[in-house]
C-alpha cells in the first residue's frame, strides 16, 4: 500500500510493510509518522447518485450517464485530521466512498484501456453541507469547504468491482455496501471523465456513496473502511 507522510518534518512517499513505513530504503515506525493525503491532486472529481440502492433510498431514477462535480484541492484532508463544521451550515453530512487515484496524465481513455491509468484505490469522505446544497440549487459551496474531502489512509490495488465499503460514526455502522452496486463502474467512469477533461497523475475520482448518508456533529468520529485499503478516520470539530 502506498502512502504519503511526514517524518521529522520531511514529506516522504512510501509504502506500508507491517508496522513500518518504508521510503527509499528508510524504515520508520508507523507510530512515529503523520499520514498525509496519499496524493496531491490537481482536481478532485466526484460522482453523484452512483449506487443503485442509494437511488432507490432517495426515490430517484437511475441516471443515464454519470453525474459529476468537482471539489477543490484545498478541501483535501489528511487521515486523522479534523473535519471542521462551518458556521454557515446546520446540516453537515458524511458520504463514505471508494476513490480512484490516477497514475499518469490521460485524455480520451477508453474503458478497455482505463486500467492502464489507475494507480489504485483509496477511501474517501465526500463531506457535504446538505442545507447549503438545497439552498443554493447547485453543489459547489456545499462541497467545497476546507476539510470537506478527507481521503486515505493509503492507495491500494483491489478489485474495484467487488469491494466492501462501510462508514461508521462513533463506532456505529451507518453505511454497509459493496462496489458491486455501482451504477457506473470504475472503467466507465474513467472513460467518461477523461473524455471531458484531462486527468493528471494523482488526481482523485470519488465514485459515489451508498445508502445510509447522515449528519455529523461536533465531537463525532467518522470512519470510512474499504477492505484491502484500510480505515480513514477523522474527528469532527466546530469552527
Amino acid at each position: 500500500m502506498l502512502i504519503r507522510y511526514l517524518w521529522n518534518g520531511r514529506e516522504l512517499l512510501g509504502r506500508i510493510e507491517g508496522s513500518k513505513a518504508i521510503s527509499e530504503g528508510e524504515e520508520h515506525p508507523l507510530v512515529e509518522i503523520e499520514l498525509l493525503p496519499p496524493t496531491r491532486p490537481s482536481k478532485i472529481v466526484c460522482v453523484g447518485l452512483n449506487y443503485t440502492e442509494h437511488a432507490r433510498e432517495l426515490g430517484m431514477e437511475i441516471p443515464n450517464e454519470p453525474i459529476i462535480f468537482l471539489k477543490p484541492p484545498s478541501s483535501a484532508l489528511s487521515p486523522g485530521a479534523s473535519i471542521i463544521l462551518p458556521k454557515e451550515s446546520e446540516q453537515v453530512e458524511y458520504e463514505g466512498e471508494m476513490a480512484i487515484v490516477v497514475s499518469r496524465r490521460c485524455r480520451n481513455v477508453s474503458a478497455a484501456r482505463a486500467e492502464d491509468y489507475i494507480l489504485g484505490y483509496t477511501c474517501f469522505n465526500d463531506v457535504t453541507a446538505r442545507d447549503l446544497q438545497r439552498r443554493d440549487g447547485q453543489w459547489t459551496r456545499a462541497k467545497s469547504f476546507d476539510t470537506f474531502a478527507p481521503f486515505g489512509p493509503a492507495i491500494a490495488r483491489i478489485d474495484p468491482d467487488d469491494a466492501s465499503i462501510k462508514t461508521r460514526v462513533n463506532g456505529e455502522l451507518r453505511q454497509n455496501s459493496n462496489t458491486s452496486d455501482l451504477i457506473f463502474d470504475v472503467m466507465r467512469l474513467m472513460a467518461f471523465i477523461s473524455n471531458i477533461m484531462t486527468l493528471e497523475a494523482g488526481d482523485v475520482i470519488a465514485t459515489g456513496t451508498p445508502p445510509g448518508v447522515g449528519q455529523l456533529r461536533a465531537g463525532d468520529s467518522v470512519e470510512v473502511e474499504i477492505d484491502g485499503v484500510g480505515v480513514l478516520m477523522n474527528p469532527v470539530i466546530p469552527k
